[in-house]
């Protein structure tokens, strides 16, 4: 760690020029020669990606960032804050700490939190940083995870572990075993230490292959963040033999929707019917969970098609996702399509519909944005049809 980045004078530059273009600031001469102009350039760029994403640690004084790809790839203050609000206990240990945005959060709802990071630069920020934060709670461990477990030979209430990929993995299928520390081939030394293990893993991991390498698996959670899916979670408790729960969230900005249902649980079934009066498409933590025969028959709507994750129903629900009102439904066809829809502006969405939005909206001209929707999607009884909507926010 550079502490002479913390000189008042540095800090105060920083401050004025978060939110500058980097390419022109780098053109300037650096006015502190006695520090690299380069690091102090980085500190202006990790800080300006920080003031959305983590708004603490950009409103508090010197605080220290590491590279900008350290700050992208962390977790988002929401998400962050969720995630900790899941469990609770006396003791955590976070084995791939990074900046510490997670071990901010449980610390909150933890007595005692330990952050190991093998990055001994990355371990000093960090350390330096809870200082300014006030965070009084956290003991910092310059080492490899396994190594501090080891050394400190105590049992925790959790392991928290958010495992890299592994830089020889890439092109492949993204398997755990295909990251670092490789978690499969650890959980047994694992449960040597703790009881409960959360894993955060990034949410291209497809659900089965995660349950494929892992073992005592009882809740996975799903956050996305403004529909955008951030994290995939996997909670697993040693010797738990029970139901899995999917439990999706998804964090906007004045609420959370949230889903959950039991893994492969035979005991509802999918009602389908043809479009009635309102349109729903689930957020993405729901659309990444596959849960859509469960989406039927909790809420108790119909769906389009099996293949089409589209519901609908006579009376309007508060779901979590988008609601439409449904103003015209028509056939896709040459006649229907010219009548309705060409050289028209419209959003477009495609369901289990065999063509792609660009060839659709090339084919009729259509332009992009707009009050009208459109969801190109198949029916219950196989028809090609369009829904023609208004969105209902």
């Amino acid at each position: 760690m550079n502490s002479s980045l913390l000189s008042k004078n540095i800090q105060e530059f920083i401050t004025k020029n978060t939110g500058a273009e980097i390419t022109k600031l780098a053109l300037q001469k650096n006015p502190f020669p006695e520090v690299d102009w380069i690091l102090i350039l980085n500190q202006i760029e990790a800080k300006t990606k920080a003031k959305d994403k983590l708004p603490t640690w950009f409103s508090t004084e010197n605080i220290i960032y590491p590279s900008k790809i350290s700050v992208e790839q962390t977790s988002s203050e929401k998400t962050a804050a969720y995630k900790a609000s899941l469990i609770s206990g006396e003791s955590l240990i976070d084995l791939t700490g990074g900046f510490g945005v997670d071990d901010y959060y449980f610390s909150k709802g933890f007595k005692n939190v330990a952050h190991c990071e093998i990055n001994e630069d990355l371990s000093a920020i960090v350390k330096h940083n809870f200082e300014q934060l006030q965070i009084t709670n956290c003991d910092f461990f310059a080492n490899d995870s396994t190594n501090v477990l080891t050394e400190l030979n105590q049992k925790w209430d959790w392991i928290y572990i958010d495992p890299s990929r592994r830089n020889d993995a890439k092109g492949k299928v993204f398997m755990l075993r295909d990251c670092l520390p490789n978690v499969p081939e650890l959980l047994d030394f694992y449960f040597e230490k703790t009881d409960s293990i959360l894993i955060k893993t990034a949410p291209l991991l497809d659900i089965s292959a995660g349950l494929s390498e892992l073992k005592f698996v009882k809740n996975i959670h799903i956050i996305a963040l403004e529909n955008e899916v951030k994290e995939l979670l996997f909670e697993i408790h040693n010797h738990y033999s029970g139901e899995i729960t999917i439990k999706t969230a998804n964090i906007l900005k004045d609420k959370i929707e949230t889903f959950e249902f039991i893994l492969n649980d035979k005991s509802g079934f999918p009602s389908y019917n043809l479009p009635q009066k309102y349109l729903y498409e689930p957020n993405s933590a729901i659309m990444k969970s596959g849960g859509f025969d469960e989406v039927s028959s909790i809420f108790k709507i119909d769906k389009l098609h099996k293949h089409s994750h589209l519901y609908t129903s006579e009376e309007l629900l508060d779901f979590p996702g988008r609601a439409f009102e449904i103003e015209k439904v028509i056939s896709y066809n040459k006649n229907e399509m010219k009548t309705a829809l060409l050289n028209q502006q419209a959003n477009i969405t495609t369901r289990n519909f065999p063509d792609t939005v660009e060839n659709i909206r090339k084919k009729w001209k259509i332009k992009n944005g707009g009050n009208l929707y459109c969801f190109f999607t198949t029916d219950q009884n196989d028809n090609k049809i369009v829904l023609i909507c208004r969105k209902i926010t």
